[in-house]
């Protein structure tokens, strides 16, 4: 038997379970931003050097999730101030902890350490806040990285790519392994604006999840950018929801964004599409001249206490420049407003490019484009053979204007 496993396991089960009892009876509450919080603490380039980071090379004030190392007593504070507002769920100091994100400050080597820290530090706080009538719970936070996988970072190549899937999907599984190590009881991939960075994320759970033989819950949340409501990368929410439903999320959602006013539509479009719990955790609005949220907890509770009204939500929190303040009178607004009722799953195939697209009776034939195919097309063949994508593509492009809804493509030579 292989008892850390086995408790593993059991542990994620009760987790679930537990989670699933109280979201059913009630909106679940996350808690607000770390960045503003931290922000307040006014800590120095020393302060997040510490000693053991005294002589190194690099300035990294402003990496927050090195604190977790450095300065753990400001961390646990800013916890103990979200659970004193009422929150059932904290987010770990970890957005950035993957090796690729700290390599800007020359810190990759550190990225398990800092986010089996960062889930402790959570833990712990919230073992000092849990009652048998409130239990409270630690999402690992798994953020969206500082490269982008589906868009060049050259505007002259757009086939260019600054990182590649094995690259992510290390860096994720080392910072989920990291959490769940240092006791996250669930685990949330946030700010997603690049599905495919989610989707390597979701990969390293679900390679956790196979190799513990245990079924942590998973949260996903996106964050739209401008008024269309699409991910930065295109996608619609319900492409994205498309997307990442694979990995049997406990929940999907949105967050971050433009601000909880704006926000509405989107959610409620998740809502109708996801078989499975709707988080929503928006700004306190845009930050203005001076860099502030002008969102005051007042307004911000009532606008995500519409959300709770329409009822398409079951977890609700905020994100930057929202405050223990703002969290407790959210808390406060949707304490007796019951929560989003799960719908069961559709059972029809949707597949998702930028938008989604459903295969069913009552959308016809779809129609799919197979002459990129090197075992089937000479000349698709030839192009891939000399390196010349531009050409290749232009053959899905003539599939799609001939009437293709998918694209076939093979390239197994």
């Amino acid at each position: 038997m292989n008892t850390r496993t086995d408790s593993g396991a059991n542990a994620a089960a009760d987790t679930r379970a537990a989670l699933d009892r109280l979201a059913a009876e009630r909106i679940l509450v996350l808690d607000g931003a770390m960045g503003t919080m931290v922000q307040r603490e006014g800590l120095t380039e020393a302060d997040f050097r510490g000693e053991r980071f005294k002589a190194h090379e690099t300035n990294i004030a402003g990496c927050n999730d090195l604190l977790c190392l450095t300065k753990p007593d400001a961390i646990s504070r800013i916890h103990e101030r979200y659970l004193q507002a009422s929150a059932d769920i904290i987010e770990t100091c970890s957005f950035n902890a993957t090796a690729v994100s700290l390599a800007d400050y020359g810190l990759s080597a550190y990225a398990y350490e800092i986010s089996r820290a960062a889930a402790a530090l959570a833990k712990d706080a919230a073992a000092r806040f849990s009652t048998a009538d409130k239990p409270r719970f630690v999402a690992g936070v798994m953020g969206p990285l500082t490269k982008c996988a589906s868009m060049s970072p050259d505007m002259d190549d757009p086939g260019a790519r600054g990182i590649a899937w094995d690259e992510m999907e290390a860096a994720y599984y080392d910072n989920a392994r990291g959490l769940l190590d240092g006791g996250a009881d669930l685990l949330l991939i946030e700010t997603v604006f690049d599905t495919l960075n989610a989707k390597a994320a979701a990969a390293a759970v679900m390679r956790l999840r196979d190799e513990r033989q245990t079924d942590v819950p998973l949260m996903l949340s996106a964050t739209t950018s401008g008024a269309a409501g699409r991910l930065l990368a295109g996608q619609t929410v319900e492409a994205f929801a498309a997307s990442v439903l694979h990995a049997e999320p406990w929940s999907v959602g949105l967050n971050c964004s433009s601000g909880a006013s704006s926000l509405q539509p989107y959610i409620a479009a998740l809502s109708a599409c996801v078989p499975c719990r709707v988080s929503a955790h928006p700004n306190a609005g845009l930050p203005n001249e001076s860099g502030e949220y002008d969102e005051t907890p007042e307004s911000m509770a009532a606008q995500v206490a519409a959300y709770a009204e329409a009822g398409i939500v079951n977890v609700v929190g905020g994100c930057c420049g929202s405050t223990p303040a703002h969290i407790a009178a959210i808390a406060k607004a949707v304490r007796h407003i019951p929560p989003r009722a799960v719908p069961a799953a559709r059972g029809k195939t949707v597949l998702a490019g930028l938008e989604p697209l459903e295969i069913g009776a009552e959308a016809g034939i779809a129609v799919i484009g197979e002459r990129t195919n090197v075992s089937g097309s000479r000349r698709f063949l030839r192009l891939i053979a000399e390196d010349n994508y531009s050409g290749a593509l232009r053959i899905a492009r003539e599939s799609v204007a001939q009437g293709a809804r998918l694209i076939d493509i093979c390239m197994d030579d």
